[in-house]
């Protein structure tokens, strides 16, 4: 039994590995991650051994993992780079940047050649019907629905910039930007914000509409680096600077978009028709959807079964010191369900800084996460326990420790094993959030879905994600049954 536990735990915790490699890493949407494949061949090809963390969310996501050294490279844009995270007032060119950058230990590379402006978009019909060629003609039509990204509605370069250069009445609606193409389709909204070089604007029969008082900058792609990135892997990357023009790049996204190609494939055909790749190489294995179904779920697995081991561990002793004192147990209540109250993505973000990304900031966050239902059901079940089975067994002789073990914790059983249920289900639908900061499992194919407006592909997350908190549930309830005696789980007794 002991050997089992043993090799229980050096499963679970064997995601916790630092990798000693090149780290690649990429925000949320295609092109970022067609990029950052890119740049993972491109080392590769150059003799460095790359671990990527693709998709990783939103800006601030890759940004914060890039500074504490969890990547070491991911494609930005100089408009991004400028006025978001460095909050300049304009965008300079690269020698600017990199002196504003040194403070940080960070380096913007040569940019690669195409600028991916921010621009609003729409149906090339309802634009041609309603005579809408430029931003500024949007003021006269207010009652169109703008559904935005919830990263341009904040940004400094964004949306409240944006509509005060052009006096715009609209007040828009949030919407992931994988699923604002479909909803324009679907006719769900009338605009949202675009990148010019996106490959589903053709797929899609888009227009994007003139930014006629030129707010938005120039967003030049580049490898934005950590400063101690070798100089030999900088000037890998730096081969690709110029490569690529707006029509070139958008021609990869519509490959990818159209799903000619996969991530792996398209970057090296690329990289191949440069010459900067051997035609006669072993090509990255493109594979199809479910190759890393097996993967993906033991990354699940570890990540739900260590969090919830996690939070027993801490959860029941914790409920067990506290659930005698009312203000001591309240106040452990409350801070548990404050920590619940706090978005799943935004908690995982805010672990970048502290933890990093990967493994560890999520099990963090979903140990966090699965505290209030295990503390709760302990101490809900402990109070509500008769007093006078209590007074008895204090009558008969028995100890503190000894009601515990044989009275309080038994009767408190059925309570306890809803609570530690209630937080493994809770955990396996949260930690599909986990690969926004690269931490695998079942969520990975669903942000890729979403990038690639792939239904398909978010269905191989979600499916199997629900078949594994369906059999958990039934898990416990074979539990509950085979511990737990019958009157306790309000069963009749047959006569």
């Amino acid at each position: 039994m002991q050997r089992l536990l043993v090799f229980l735990m050096a499963w679970l915790l064997a995601g916790l590995a630092p990798a000693a490699t090149l780290t690649v890493g990429s925000k949320l949407d295609s092109e970022g991650r067609l990029l950052g494949e890119i740049f993972a061949q491109k080392l590769e090809a150059s003799g460095f051994e790359v671990e990527r963390q693709l998709g990783l969310g939103s800006t601030s996501v890759a940004w914060q993992a890039l500074l504490s050294g969890e990547i070491d490279v991911y494609p930005e844009y100089t408009g991004t780079l400028a006025l978001s995270l460095l909050e300049l007032d304009s965008t300079p060119g690269r020698p600017r940047l990199n002196r504003e950058l040194q403070e940080v230990d960070l380096i913007a590379l040569p940019a690669l050649g195409f600028n991916n402006t921010y621009a609003l978009t729409m149906k090339q019909s309802q634009a041609e019907e309603l005579g809408i060629e430029r931003i500024g003609d949007l003021a006269e039509h207010p009652q169109l629905r703008l559904g935005l990204s919830h990263e341009f509605i904040q940004r400094n370069d964004g949306w409240p910039g944006l509509k005060e250069r052009y006096g715009l009445p609209f007040t828009p609606r949030g919407v992931e930007h994988g699923l604002a193409y479909e909803a324009i389709n679907a006719d769900r909204i009338d605009l949202t914000d675009a990148y010019s070089t996106d490959g589903d604007l053709e797929r899609f029969q888009l227009v994007l509409l003139d930014d006629n008082l030129d707010y938005f900058p120039q967003y030049l792609a580049l490898p934005l680096a950590r400063a101690s990135l070798s100089a030999r892997a900088q000037a890998s990357l730096s081969e690709l600077a110029g490569l690529l023009d707006e029509t070139r790049m958008q021609a990869l996204n519509a490959r990818i978009a159209t799903q000619e190609g996969s991530f792996a494939q398209v970057a090296e055909d690329f990289l191949q028709e440069e010459g900067l790749l051997d035609a006669g190489r072993e090509g990255q294995a493109s594979g199809r959807k479910w190759d890393k179904l097996g993967t993906n779920l033991l990354e699940h697995l570890q990540l739900t079964l260590l969090a919830l081991l996690l939070a027993c561990l801490v959860g029941l002793p914790l409920a067990i010191l506290v659930y005698r004192s009312p203000r001591l147990s309240q106040g452990v209540l409350y801070v548990a369900g404050l920590l619940q109250t706090i978005p799943s993505i935004a908690l995982l973000a805010l672990m970048i800084p502290l933890f990093g990304i990967g493994f560890l900031p999520a099990i963090i966050a979903l140990f966090l996460y699965s505290l209030l239902p295990i503390v709760r059901a302990a101490i809900t079940s402990l109070l509500t326990i008769n007093p006078l089975l209590v007074q008895v067994s204090s009558g008969m002789g028995m100890t503190a420790s000894e009601q515990l073990r044989h009275i309080l914790l038994p009767l408190a059983a059925p309570n306890l094993l809803v609570g530690i249920k209630t937080a493994a289900i809770i955990n396996i639908g949260t930690a599909t959030l986990a690969a926004f900061i690269g931490a695998g499992g079942l969520g990975e194919p669903i942000v890729t879905g979403l990038a690639l407006n792939d239904h398909t592909l978010v269905l191989y997350g979600a499916v199997p994600a629900a078949l594994m908190a369906i059999i958990t549930e039934l898990l416990f309830n074979l539990a509950e049954r085979r511990w737990i005696p019958a009157h306790l789980r309000g069963v009749q007794a047959k006569a």
